[in-house]
């Protein structure tokens, strides 16, 4: 082969790849932008559901092998009004949750949100319990149906990741 080939082939062989580089690069920053996205999207409709301030709150939910702990709590223990505002919330998400209306998840993440409709139709195999904490609520969900289990890890993660910086593993 001659040299001229060859230094043709390195050549065309680096653009390559560098247009890899470039594809993969413009991907990698998409995927980046879709959760951006989709967290403020999902910000906005909590706004619509959730009477607490996202910013001054913060989500956990820690699952543990019978279900797991949603927990939201005011970021400043001392600020009375965001505690109550948790409060009064969680109270009516337990009563609903424990008769299978989970409508505002569905609102705020979608009906095809993971794990909700495995939870609606399970909802009278899973305890669940609401209790006060010194900076606001706390929702309890047990069973012993492993599936719902399941479901419940799916539902947790899909709000941690939905919620980005508002909400984390506990």
């Amino acid at each position: 082969m001659k040299r001229e080939d060859r230094r043709v082939q390195v050549l065309v062989a680096a653009l390559a790849l560098i247009v890899v580089a470039t594809t993969a690069y413009v991907l990698i920053g998409r995927d980046e932008q879709a959760p951006a996205a989709r967290q403020a999207e999902i910000a906005a409709r909590g706004r619509q559901v959730m009477p607490f301030d996202l910013e001054r709150t913060t989500h956990r939910f820690a699952k543990s092998a019978t279900g797991g702990v949603q927990t939201v709590t005011s970021d400043d223990p001392a600020d009375a009004e965001q505690v109550t505002l948790i409060r009064e919330h969680l109270t009516v998400e337990a009563a609903g949750f424990g008769r299978g209306d989970y409508g505002d998840p569905a609102s705020i993440h979608g009906g095809e949100m993971p794990g909700l409709r495995e939870l609606e139709r399970g909802h009278s195999r899973i305890d669940i319990r609401y209790a006060e904490l010194p900076a606001g609520a706390r929702i309890s969900y047990t069973t012993s149906d492993a599936s719902l289990v399941a479901a419940l890890h799916a539902w947790f993660d899909a709000q941690v990741t939905d919620h980005g910086q508002h909400a984390e593993h506990g």
